[in-house]
């Protein structure tokens, strides 16, 4: 049977943020637009990801009000948890999302959407079991997979991934997390409050590329919930009885339990699109080669989200997406290849667990790596002294500014409820190059945790302004007035 032929402006290979945001941009500006889906419409973060783990975040966090009402006068008490509602909920979060991705909106944009899986067979061409698609430009968004690690036994086990943990037959009595990152933090965290004992295991202290004083807020929480650490600690072999899963360590420790989780990386999706017909290379751990503009070694062919080796965030592809968008359809060529560039120096990324913990930019240890202890200066505010989180008895964390000598701000960090809304605050700034001193200019209302970061900043400026300098000015001037 003849396969069904389309020459278009624009093919894309994958649904997921950064596909999806593209062809939307381009079908809207008129261009002809062929999408590839092989899986599920939206992706990852719809479907196994984002979405999901906030839905099932927000049940633990219903379940641990019942636990946590004394301060407040109210009586604690033990929350009986209804687990299989609890999946229906995760459900029909997923399923209320989901006509924003679907297929048929797409196609009302548009969009020629095929639910196969497509592979270059030339540079400008790609080809699935029932089409072949020539493009003028092709973009590569097949995102990314958890990563397995080669840990002998494991390949016997009946483990669970991202992909997979939000379909449980029934609630897990012990739930063991290897991987203490964002997916282990918050999965974790919720899982203790719905009832799981929960262990989380990992090679390396846990976020330890984090501010370490906030680190420390986060992973007391956790602990003080519950939730058990076996970090840092070697796996030497993982085995499985009938429903029990058995961890051995290199010491000779063992930990059981009835479902492990696997969240040690991600990997990108590369499998099957026969990239060396397009002549596109791959680096470092099977990402694609692109430059600074997202562009492969096919001139032709672009890559965005995961799968580009710059960034594993959702929002780092729809940034991605909007580069793309604007280097296609309103830049001359030549300006693309100057103004088209998608930094990600700036990327903000957030933990959504409770605290919540938030960054943008380095790290003051790593701007100290970088560019020196003189010419790297910090600042700081706790929630100790912020009457909002008085109120909400809830003190711990605060706010971080990592900056040059000069004011530049080179990164943050905020941990405490509420961090990754309060993060877009120094996003802004830093996106429109606003200095320390632009965050003291700001009014906020009172009582709100924002106000911190306005303190921190305003830190910045009290020695100078309330020391020997400024007390001789305040005198100088009281004659004038």
């Amino acid at each position: 049977m003849a396969k069904t032929r389309h020459s278009v402006d624009l093919c894309i290979i994958g649904a997921g943020s950064g596909g999806l945001s593209i062809a939307s941009g381009a079908a809207q500006l008129g261009r002809s637009v062929v999408l590839y889906e092989r899986s599920e419409m939206g992706g990852d973060c719809l479907n196994s990801g984002c979405v999901p783990s906030k839905a099932l975040i927000a049940a633990g966090k219903h379940a641990q009000a019942f636990r946590t009402g004394a301060p407040f006068g109210i009586e604690a008490a033990e929350p009986n948890v209804d687990f299989a509602a609890m999946q229906a909920h995760v459900k029909d979060v997923i399923a209320t999302i989901a006509p924003i991705d679907s297929q048929e909106r797409f196609e009302g944009m548009g969009c020629t959407v095929i639910r196969e899986s497509a592979r270059f067979s030339g540079p400008n061409e790609v080809q699935s079991d029932s089409y072949i698609v020539k493009a003028k430009r092709i973009i590569i968004a097949t995102g990314s997979v958890a990563s397995i690690p080669p840990i002998d036994g494991l390949d016997g086990v009946k483990y669970q991934t991202n992909e997979t943990i939000f379909d449980l037959e029934g609630q897990p009595k012990t739930l063991m997390i290897l991987g203490a990152g964002p997916i282990g933090f918050e999965l974790g965290q919720a899982f203790q409050r719905l009832g799981t004992a929960v262990h989380i295991i990992d090679l390396a202290e846990p976020l330890g590329k984090m501010e370490p004083e906030h680190a420390r807020v986060l992973i007391e929480a956790l602990k003080s919930e519950g939730v058990t650490f076996h970090a840092p600690a070697k796996t030497k072999s993982i085995s499985q009885r009938g429903k029990t899963i058995t961890i051995t360590f290199e010491d000779g420790q063992t930990l059981k339990g009835d479902c492990l989780l696997v969240a040690t990386g991600r990997k990108p999706v590369t499998e099957g699109l026969d990239l060396d017909k397009a002549g596109i290379e791959t680096v470092k751990h099977g990402y694609i080669d692109t430059d600074d503009c997202l562009r492969t070694t096919n001139k032709s062919v672009y890559a965005v989200g995961d799968v580009s080796g710059k960034g594993g965030l959702t929002h780092a592809a729809g940034y991605h997406a909007s580069v793309i968008i604007k280097a296609f359809y309103f830049l001359p060529p030549l300006i693309a290849r100057w103004k088209g560039k998608a930094t990600t120096d700036r990327m903000p990324a957030s933990i959504y667990s409770q605290p919540e913990l938030a960054t943008i930019g380095v790290t003051e240890n790593a701007a100290i790596e970088k560019f020196g202890a003189d010419k790297v200066r910090c600042v700081s505010w706790d929630y100790a002294d912020n009457d909002r989180a008085i109120a909400e008895r809830h003190t711990g964390g605060g706010v971080k500014l990592v900056a040059t000598k000069g004011g530049t701000l080179l990164g943050a960090s905020i941990v405490g409820p509420q961090a990754g809304e309060l993060i877009h605050v120094v996003s802004a700034a830093m996106a429109n190059n606003i200095k320390i001193s632009g965050l003291t200019g700001m009014i906020s209302p009172y009582p709100t945790r924002g106000e911190a970061i306005k303190r921190a900043a305003g830190s910045w400026y009290t020695d100078k302004l309330f020391g020997p300098f400024g007390q001789f000015i305040a005198k100088t001037m009281s004659r004038f007035h």
